[in-house]
């Protein structure tokens, strides 16, 4: 009975061992398809980078991406979620269904070339790609054709998804394709991140809800009659003034944030019409829910008391990043094979000049080399990622397209992104998300257990209900008056 016992062992050991060694078969040949559509994706990221085409303005850049799919042998669906930028890029094949995010909305006010230098681009929309959502939504798409050639190759039943993912810069553009139910038929979902590091931690994030608040009064000579004005921004000004001091009496987790984005146009006509965009930020969604309240309420107050009049527009809410460990262990283990990124000899020189020009930076050059280890890690930002984690098990990674030390929203993130650094980056990302999406096909186990890690997270009385609402996507938030 031992020597049975024993018998069976080995050939079990032996069973697993042909597994994993077949799997690593499978997958150096979705690297080798990564390598051969290295040129054509790099040019896609350039592009999408020139066009930098702002949140649901993305017209060029949802259009190219949505080509080299279908060159590629997807089925496309454009116009989805009532978002003329949103589609979906399917290859079907049968069993499971992957979805692989990718984004491509640039910054607003971050035209900036390649110089290692502050230099603004003269581009027709004055943005940039502060957060390499050009490489982002590139890299994806590499990674979707590299699985789709994978599958054909090796007749495997399985269906890659691409998602066109507009507007993520305060559009929650993901929120709409959440609430349409785009996602119910999905068994797993992975992203990544451009950053200055590689990694591929069990992230969480901030949730977020956002509002402009309008303030409407009497516009009158300020000097000549000002008794006849009523000030908006009076209002404005009020409404900030309340909600700094509440600062005091949150919870120190929290993140409130403004600009004041119409405030008037002449200091001798007192303002008929002002406006402050607001953003409020928690881990919990509850709680954000709560401040957001309170926020309206200084508004209001601040409203009475100058004599004006508020109303106030949703613009966009998100739910926190909900980690799916068995899931991300597996993006981990990958981008750890993988490595991290070499600089060349020119490579090596622009960073160290663009490093010159960094405030107290919190990473060196030559981290780039290194994939951090894997832990829990919470960020104070946020993402319309969050809302779908909630509804699929989603795990996603970061690599350095990014000079150590950059942070991300800036010139420098701009700058690099456009390089062959970033390229570097985002091939790194193509490949982990190649790599990963082959894993799951070879081993359905690893969809059962992310899906029962989810409904251990969220609990059974979850019911999935959007931070805003029932609006329809503000397609021109993103457009200038």
């Amino acid at each position: 009975m031992g020597r049975k016992k024993s018998l069976f062992r080995k050939q079990s050991i032996s069973a697993l061992i042909l597994i994993l060694l077949s799997n690593n078969i499978l997958s150096d040949d979705v690297l080798e398809s990564i390598e051969s559509h290295k040129t054509k994706f790099q040019n896609v990221a350039l592009e999408i980078w020139n066009y930098a085409e702002l949140g649901y303005q993305e017209e060029q850049s949802s259009s190219l991406l949505a080509s080299s799919l279908e060159d590629a042998g997807f089925t496309i669906k454009k116009g989805v979620a009532g978002i003329p930028s949103a589609f979906i890029a399917e290859f079907n094949n049968g069993g499971p269904v992957i979805g692989i995010l990718g984004e491509f909305d640039a910054l607003p006010g971050l035209a900036q070339t390649t110089s290692p230098f502050k230099e603004v681009l003269d581009n027709p929309t004055g943005a940039g790609h502060a957060c390499g959502h050009h490489l982002f939504g590139a890299a994806s798409a590499w990674a979707a054709v590299s699985v789709k050639e994978w599958i054909i190759k090796n007749n495997i039943p399985g269906t890659i998804r691409f998602y066109g993912t507009p507007a993520e810069e305060g559009g929650s553009g993901k929120v709409y394709m959440v609430r349409e139910g785009l996602f119910n038929d999905v068994d797993i979902v992975l992203h990544w991140h451009p950053d200055d590091a590689n990694s591929a931690n069990s992230r969480t994030s901030n949730s977020n809800k956002s509002a402009k608040f309008t303030f409407n009064g009497i516009s009158a000579h300020a000097a000549g009659s000002p008794e006849q004005g009523r000030s908006a921004l009076d209002g404005v000004e009020a409404m900030n003034h309340m909600v700094n001091m509440m600062r005091e009496h949150i919870p120190q987790e929290s993140r409130i944030h403004y600009v004041i984005t119409k405030g008037g146009l002449a200091p001798n006509v007192v303002p008929d019409l002002a406006e402050v965009y607001y953003y409020v930020r928690h881990p919990k969604m509850s709680i954000v829910e709560d401040l957001f309240a309170r926020v309206v309420n200084t508004a209001s107050g601040a409203a009475m008391g100058t004599d004006t009049k508020m109303t106030y527009e949703v613009m966009h809410g998100n739910f926190s990043l909900l980690p799916n460990d068995t899931l991300q262990k597996v993006v981990h283990g990958n981008l750890k094979n993988l490595g991290g990124i070499t600089y060349d000899g020119y490579e090596n020189e622009y960073a160290s000049e663009i490093y010159t020009t960094f405030f107290e930076p919190d990473n060196e050059i030559g981290s780039q080399e290194l994939v951090r280890p894997f832990k829990t890690s919470h960020g104070y930002g946020s993402t319309d990622v969050g809302d779908v984690s909630w509804n699929v098990p989603t795990a996603g990674l970061r690599t350095a397209t990014w000079v150590p030390g950059t942070a991300s929203h800036s010139w420098q993130a701009v700058a690099s992104g456009g390089t062959s650094i970033g390229l570097k980056g985002a091939e790194l990302a193509a490949k982990t998300l190649a790599k990963s999406a082959v894993e799951i096909f070879s081993n359905p186990s690893i969809i059962i257990d992310s899906k029962n890690e989810l409904k251990s997270r969220v609990g059974n009385d979850f019911q999935y209900k959007p931070l805003l609402g029932d609006r329809e996507p503000p397609l021109d938030y993103r457009k200038v008056n």
